[in-house]
């Protein structure tokens, strides 16, 4: 196991370095915990004891269309997508979204694109309101935590006052999550570290031994193939042009959340034979924001998105539809070049 030290040292490097829901009931669903309400829980280590923190960040990319091919309904669809660079490569989306930021009227359009950080980790649920509909037998819940509660967790481990590493089964200390609302979003700045330490109960012990730790790393996403990534490229282009999702051409590779190979969950586009592309619309209206990543949205240029030297200029000056015809033109012409 890491001590606190090495996990403020890794933190410190990555705050120099830089300025999917697997669908199972294991996932404790915080977000739907009523507003005004809280939920104490207690992170666990990582089952791979080579990590040196107690949690593994994932890096995924919404990709929002105006519905999909068949859907009567044009309901928008979002498509998420891994970021390659939680393998330390190149990522398609963030080469071609980077020089956006170079112009203030392609800033928000690029930040629809732009990656989401949030983290996984594994504890207990040690007190909460909020009543499930499915509790899993094993105790032993994984936690998505977007970067707004990630931010609090952070600070308290460089906190010189906490002198253990939270984890610590004997003087390890619980977190206690509260959600309220700001600006019609909910929001969880008061979340924060227990000022007592606290010992892992019997039960909480027997479940460890029971079941065992996660090993963190089995739950990210699954690395893109090469075809994977020129199946992104594609979707990038239909979204941006404002194209529906089409399930004939993309389905095999990603789907929206929910929906089956051959029809569709509730909300979802229903796809059944081939049929011909729609001719491009406006860009898909804003969608409401996933709840998992409800406080990690970005309001503001990322740090780290001004390094291609790739500009994009767009030619007129007719609304979104334009720079969006602008911004298709300048990726083919980079295919050619």
């Amino acid at each position: 196991m890491a001590t606190l030290a090495e996990i403020r040292a890794k933190l410190q490097q990555s705050s120099q370095q830089s300025t999917g829901n697997t669908g199972d009931n294991q996932i404790y669903a915080h977000w739907n915990i009523a507003e005004g309400q809280a939920a104490t829980i207690r992170f666990l280590p990582d089952g791979d004891q080579t990590n040196t923190c107690f949690w593994v960040e994932r890096a995924l990319i919404k990709l929002p269309f105006t519905g999909g091919i068949g859907d009567t309904a044009s309901k928008p669809v979002i498509v998420q997508v891994p970021c390659m660079e939680m393998w330390g490569e190149p990522c398609p989306v963030l080469t071609e979204i980077r020089p956006w930021y170079k112009d203030d009227s392609l800033k928000e359009l690029a930040n629809t694109y732009w990656k989401k950080r949030s983290y996984l980790f594994q504890g207990f649920v040690v007190d909460s309101k909020y009543q499930e509909e499915s509790v899993p037998e094993n105790p032993i819940r994984r936690f998505i935590i977007g970067a707004q509660i990630f931010n609090i967790i952070r600070d308290g481990l460089v906190n010189p006052e906490i002198e253990e590493i939270p984890t610590d089964s004997v003087r390890g200390l619980d977190f206690k999550v509260n959600k309220t609302s700001k600006g019609g979003y909910a929001d969880y700045s008061t979340s924060t570290w227990s000022r007592r330490e606290r010992a892992l109960n019997d039960s909480e012990r027997a479940a460890i031994d029971q079941y065992g730790l996660f090993d963190l790393k089995n739950f990210l996403p699954k690395k893109p193939t090469a075809v994977e990534l020129t199946v992104i490229k594609e979707m990038l282009e239909a979204s941006v042009a404002g194209e529906a999702y089409d399930m004939d051409r993309w389905g095999q590779y990603f789907k929206p959340a929910g929906m089956g190979g051959t029809g569709s969950a509730t909300g979802s586009p229903v796809v059944s034979a081939p049929v011909s592309r729609p001719a491009p619309v406006s860009r898909p209206a804003p969608v409401a924001r996933d709840a998992e990543f409800s406080d990690d949205e970005p309001a503001f240029v990322p740090t780290d998105a001004s390094s291609d030297k790739t500009e994009v200029k767009p030619s007129g000056s007719n609304g979104n539809s334009n720079r969006a015809a602008d911004i298709i033109a300048a990726i083919k012409n980079r295919k050619t070049s």
